[in-house]
């Protein structure tokens, strides 16, 4: 075998398969669910600023979604979603191959992070959301300034309880 061509080159996908070509699915392969650029970048700064965090973490442990970041003292859950997988109104756009399925996918992707914000927000959680796209710097003085609100808030809190 040429040393330019991988074991995978003369993959065919199974009957009813989501790849359409070995190239698709080495592509696929490639694509990241953690330590994306933006997540590294917001990280980095955050850390800087004197924040601590979990990464890919489940804000609650009978829901099987993680968030990107997670202040758990605080409640806070940060999201930085990809704007192809996640619909983004202004960078989305359908594949020319496949759409049918790849549409319906970032629907149900769409449906589950607003069914997840709810559920978050429903167990006194603050949830943020952020584009890949959005500026890293404005994403971590939002992240920064929540965090900051929430210990407020349970500061006050404990106040009142020790009363």
């Amino acid at each position: 075998m040429p040393m330019s061509q991988s074991p995978d080159d003369n993959w065919t996908p199974p009957e009813g398969s989501w790849a359409s070509s070995a190239g698709r699915r080495r592509n696929m392969q490639a694509i990241r669910s953690r330590d994306t650029k933006p997540e590294l970048t917001i990280r980095r700064l955050l850390h800087a600023r004197g924040l601590r965090y979990r990464v890919a973490a489940r804000p609650l442990p009978d829901l099987r979604r993680t968030a990107d970041l997670v202040f758990r003292p605080t409640k806070v859950a940060v999201f930085i979603d990809g704007c192809y997988w996640h619909g983004c109104p202004e960078h989305y756009q359908a594949p020319r191959k496949n759409s049918g399925y790849w549409s319906e996918k970032v629907s149900r992707n769409m449906a589950r992070d607003r069914d997840t914000d709810q559920r978050l927000r429903d167990a006194g959680w603050v949830v943020l959301r952020y584009w890949e796209h959005d500026p890293a710097e404005e994403c971590a003085k939002s992240v920064s300034d929540a965090v900051s609100a929430q210990r407020r808030l349970l500061a006050e809190r404990k106040l009142r309880s020790d009363r």
